[in-house]
């Protein structure tokens, strides 16, 4: 009784191991499928799908990160990043926003005496730094296709910055927009070529 128990155990697993692993053709044989396919094929449908974002300075700046870590990745923007912790707005600008900002590259910075710079980035000049960096920041979420011809954006500091739209190209004030949209959990991004003062 034990032994014919055993039989029909050994019986019934070794068919469900066939059926599971295998499939059943008309005349009745038991084809096996390939264990490496399904696992390729399993793993192919789950695996991430690289995020869509704007390259800058070698970074892709997506949509799940917020502008500083994003600026923070970009080899373009070393000098932004280390201007933006040294005036204490790195906090602000992984806030919840959102925020535009107009983001001049290290060539932007690059224009800049170096005395001036140098002296900015120091405790005393602090509060020039600050004042300065918040010009280029504007509340709201403005993406290219939003910017006019003549329009006035009130920024963070107080003041304004002029938009100009012309031959294809968007200024701001007299910087150049040579990287548009680049969107982040916060905001949005624009890479300008110069240091906008107030």
């Amino acid at each position: 009784m034990k032994k014919q128990f055993f039989v029909a155990a050994a019986f019934t697993a070794a068919t469900f191991t066939m059926i599971s692993c295998g499939e059943t053709t008309k005349d009745g044989t038991t084809t096996s499928q390939d264990s490496t396919t399904m696992t390729s094929m399993d793993t192919a449908t789950t695996a991430p799908a690289m995020e869509t974002g704007v390259m800058v300075g070698g970074a892709n700046m997506v949509p799940s990160k917020n502008i500083v870590e994003n600026a923070a990745n970009s080899a373009d923007h070393t000098t932004l990043v280390a201007a933006v912790k040294q005036a204490g707005l790195a906090e602000t600008l992984s806030g919840a926003g959102p925020f535009t900002v107009f983001a001049p590259a290290n060539t932007a910075f690059d224009a800049v005496p170096k005395a001036t710079l140098d002296k900015l980035m120091t405790d005393a000049g602090k509060k020039d730094l600050t004042n300065i960096l918040t010009y280029h920041v504007v509340p709201g979420n403005y993406k290219a296709a939003d910017l006019k011809d003549g329009q006035k954006l009130k920024t963070v500091q107080g003041k304004e910055l002029t938009v100009k739209v012309a031959d294809g190209k968007v200024m701001i004030n007299d910087a150049e927009v040579t990287t548009a949209d680049a969107v982040s959990s916060n905001g949005v991004t624009h890479v300008i070529n110069k240091v906008l003062m107030p």
